[in-house]
């Protein structure tokens, strides 16, 4: 299969796959860890908890697959859950080990501002690390739509390919690292630019 949404439980699968579906892609949803591992490229979506999400990969085991082809560098796209799935530890609720594919933690939002936790709506990102990536042609100022009471601090800078602002804390919106991408907004949820988004990974391949 080409392109696969994998179904962990936990994610708003049907809406993400008529965004694919809505920029020409035949986006397929599996829960299937032999059907996932012949994908050539892989979404995570994710709307949750991250100890809930994780403990359901593992159990799934689809855990060891996700592994497999974000090694390799096939085209790897994680949407908020998801993309936070991708890292070392997430401080929600206590202490959770992740996928620890790349060094990083996720961490909930100060509470002590004006702004509302959990960041929920519309907010605009600027690019840091963008050229070659699915978001080369995201303006600066783009808005994008977020639901989400942690955000992910990337070990690595030059990951960070968009960031944002909420509650005191600059923090990264989108991550690049070669094929391998991350959101922490909902593409499916932001309208043309997110639509633009989805279609340039899924010229990928």
């Amino acid at each position: 299969m080409r392109l696969v949404i994998v179904d962990y439980g936990m994610g708003n699968l049907r809406s993400v796959q008529k965004a694919f579906e809505k920029v020409g892609a035949q986006a397929h949803i599996s829960n299937d860890p032999s059907f996932i591992a012949q994908a050539k490229m892989l979404v995570l979506p994710g709307v949750g908890a991250f100890a809930d999400a994780i403990a359901s990969l593992r159990q799934l085991r689809l855990d060891r697959v996700i592994k497999e082809h974000v090694r390799a560098d096939r085209p790897f796209l994680g949407i908020c859950l998801g993309y936070q799935l991708l890292f070392t530890t997430s401080y929600e609720d206590g202490e959770h080990q992740g996928l620890d594919l790349f060094p990083g933690r996720v961490v909930p939002f100060r509470t002590d501002t004006p702004d509302k936790v959990p960041h929920m709506g519309w907010n605009t990102t600027r690019g840091r690390f963008t050229s070659g990536t699915i978001f080369k042609e995201v303006p600066n100022e783009a808005w994008f739509y977020f639901v989400h009471g942690y955000y992910v601090e990337p070990t690595i800078s030059y990951q960070i390919a968009l960031e944002t602002e909420h509650a005191g804390v600059t923090f990264a919106a989108g991550f690049a690292n070669g094929r391998i991408f991350g959101t922490q907004f909902h593409p499916e949820k932001s309208q043309q630019l997110g639509l633009s988004i989805l279609h340039r990974f899924n010229t990928l391949c």
